[in-house]
């Protein structure tokens, strides 16, 4: 069998008797099956597409996906020294950088987080070559694909038909050609659980909330009202009334002059204090579902933004709830579904969360300045993280010489003064040789010859 024109590798895993996964109560199908204690006895379910058109879930969605898929994912090597850096390799780069032909790389990655944050699983088909390297990979509509599992304990897939991937009928691959990205396995290993499974309720809340308001403001925020008669009314005449009322002043033609006979009264209902408070109770809504999400409010405008200006440690906080989880898993099983070596030997995927965690440029500049007064980072090293180029002696990391080690620190502590001006011991002094040495002899009796020669040639003379 083949898909996309390449074979699937099968080695007799259909002849295996496969049963679908239980489907629980979170399950892959489309159904939030007990959204509160008792509703399964009632008969009561929140549809996922329902629930999901809630603003504050579509915001939350939609801001995880969207800030994931701007992180660059980099193919890295672990140097001898343990370091991770870049590197690119002809067998996984070029389906790292386009995964497949009809999805940029940010358009992959946020189809691969909504499909996990809407649905709880991922399926990512791979598309391999003839020499069983992965060119190819392609999110699949998570309604249409069913873990199975075989007597054995082996897992398969079933897909439904999709023009496309290129699958043209009903298909089972073993789990070898799937990479599934699960979220919340609370029923099933194989089965993730979408965060609406416990914000559907507050969704659906703030969506009648929403409803019941555009209902009201569409009768110019005016509530119902009552028709009371002096006598008796039977059900006939009070219906034909009541159709009468609603259709001469009712919605458009809300306003009209109405005259009453028969002594018929109409009497405003008033609207509680607790029917009004439907802002807050929006609100209360949306908190609900990011706090599921775990996004902070405020990041999809819900409530203020904090009274402090810290705009490193907000994004700091964000990552570490709402994103790096996410991150990771989505790092782990590229390394190991592409047959990368992962950590401790080869190589590794890695997003580049640089972007995401951008500092402000005074806060950059001062950070990037200490690393390098610290002697952590080269002068080089911090003008690329300006996007500068590199400078002639920016190479190294620098320190000042006045700066000790810890071991020399140490020496001068265990002297019995270590406070004591260190001052060099004198050499010794050199002993007198009274003995002349052969040679200054020869040249002592030397100068004294010539000296006489000249005293008695000066006299001659005289």
């Amino acid at each position: 069998m083949k898909i996309l024109g390449w074979p699937v590798p099968f080695t007799g895993e259909k002849q295996k008797a496969l049963s679908s996964v239980p489907e629980g109560r979170g399950g892959w199908y489309p159904l939030i099956r007990e959204p509160f204690a008792g509703a399964w006895q009632r008969n009561l379910s929140i549809d996922i597409d329902t629930a999901s058109s809630f603003h504050a879930d579509f915001a939350c969605k939609t801001l995880i996906a969207r800030d994931i898929a701007k992180l660059r994912v980099k193919l890295v090597e672990m140097d001898a020294n343990g370091i991770w850096s870049e590197t690119t390799n002809p067998a996984f780069s070029p389906v790292l950088r386009r995964p497949n032909s009809y999805q940029t790389r940010n358009q992959f990655w946020e189809n691969w987080v909504l499909s996990k944050l809407s649905r709880g699983n991922t399926y990512v088909l791979k598309v391999r070559d003839n020499r069983n390297v992965v060119i190819a990979l392609h999110v699949l509509d998570p309604t249409r694909v069913q873990p199975l599992v075989s007597d054995d304990g082996s897992v398969f897939y079933r897909l439904s038909s999709d023009n496309m991937v290129g699958i043209d009928d009903d298909i089972v691959v073993p789990a070898r050609e799937i990479i599934h990205d699960r979220m919340n396995c609370l029923f099933h290993p194989l089965c993730g659980t979408p965060p609406v499974f416990a914000s559907g309720l507050a969704s659906l809340l703030g969506l009648n909330a929403q409803k019941a308001s555009a209902l009201l403001f569409e009768n110019s925020s005016m509530p119902g009202g009552i028709l009371t008669a002096p006598a008796e009314v039977n059900d006939q005449v009070a219906q034909m009334i009541k159709t009468k009322w609603e259709a001469n002043f009712s919605k458009i033609n809300l306003g009209r002059v109405a005259i009453l006979d028969n002594g018929m009264k109409y009497e405003k209902i008033a609207m509680t204090h607790v029917e009004g408070q439907m802002v807050e109770n929006l609100k209360w809504s949306a908190e609900v579902v990011c706090s599921v999400y775990h996004v902070p409010p405020y990041k999809v405008g819900v409530g203020a933004l904090p009274s402090y200006n810290n705009v490193q440690a907000l994004q700091v906080e964000y990552f570490g709830q709402a994103l790096q989880s996410l991150i990771e898993e989505a790092e782990e099983l590229l390394d190991h579904e592409l047959g990368l070596g992962g950590y401790g030997t080869g190589l590794g995927t890695e997003f580049d969360t640089e972007n995401l965690l951008r500092m402000d440029s005074v806060t950059a500049i001062t950070a990037i300045r200490d690393a390098i007064g610290a002697g952590v980072m080269s002068p080089n090293e911090g003008r690329s993280k300006l996007d500068l180029k590199p400078v002639t002696g920016g190479e190294s990391p620098y320190l000042q010489q006045q700066n000790y080690s810890l071991a020399a620190l140490s020496k001068r502590d265990a002297q019995a003064d270590p406070f004591a001006p260190n001052t060099p011991a004198l050499p010794p002094p050199e002993e007198p040789d009274d003995e002349p040495e052969p040679a200054d002899e020869e040249k002592l009796a030397d100068i004294t010859q010539r000296f006489e020669l000249a005293l008695k040639a000066h006299r001659e003379a005289a």
